[in-house]
């Protein structure tokens, strides 16, 4: 059922008018489903390696919500937290955006998820386009943003910030320094990011916000600065 939903969103509202704008037709969408071991995420983010608000290859821009990323681009009213940062540390992480999801999604298990031809085109970066289908149903919880260290510690705010700027400029330049979206997630102080890292959009018309994360490929150990 999950690998048949998977294939079935294809035909998506959001997807049919996402490649109606790219200039791509539904019949041309080519879809294989990926099966992905989910990480049960504290938090999960989205990097774009390039601010693609001022097209500055210095700094990396990021979202990150509680949870499981399936919020970010699911029905889910309300905004992630947001916040660009300069890839050679010269300078904090500068806070955007406030977070203001009301629910967050937890889960483990096995997803299905698309990869496609429709989700990394030139001027157009639309990860995110199809469903991604857990296994196991994820529990929905409220979040309380004042139990929340990512909001009420500044110490650990700043050291997961960090830690997800690490993650952008290390993936970048594994990936020869062509600018990539990242998709990743946050457990035990470990991040966590998906094979599927893409080039990104060279264009402002990227999806809002691709869909953060489910799998668990490459893993990056936690950010710290160590006393020598």
């Amino acid at each position: 059922a999950a690998l048949k939903s998977v294939w079935a969103s294809r035909w998506n509202a959001r997807a049919f008018y996402s490649c109606r704008r790219a200039g791509m037709t539904l019949e041309a969408v080519q879809m294989a489903v990926l099966v992905q071991r989910l990480v049960e995420a504290e938090y999960a983010f989205v990097i774009h390696t390039v601010n693609p608000s001022t097209n500055d290859a210095s700094e990396m821009y990021a979202e990150i919500v509680v949870g499981l990323g399936e919020s970010l681009v699911g029905n889910y009213p309300g905004r992630a937290l947001g916040f660009s940062c300069k890839k050679d540390g010269s300078a904090p992480p500068q806070v955007l955006s406030l977070p203001s999801k009301s629910d967050s999604l937890h889960g483990a298990g096995l997803i299905f998820r698309s990869d496609s031809n429709a989700e990394d085109l030139p001027g157009f970066a639309g990860a995110g386009l199809f469903d991604s289908v857990p296994c196991v149903k994820n529990e929905v919880r409220t979040v309380v943003y004042s139990e929340q260290r990512l909001m009420m510690d500044p110490g650990v705010a700043e050291e997961i910030m960090r830690g997800v700027c690490k993650v952008a400029t290390d993936v970048e330049a594994a990936m020869g320094g062509v600018p990539q979206d990242i998709e990743g997630c946050v457990k035990g102080g470990k991040f966590y990011v998906d094979k599927r890292a893409r080039k990104s959009s060279s264009s402002l018309r990227y999806a809002p916000s691709v869909s953060a994360v489910a799998a668990y490929a490459v893993h990056v150990e936690r950010f710290e600065e160590k006393e020598e």
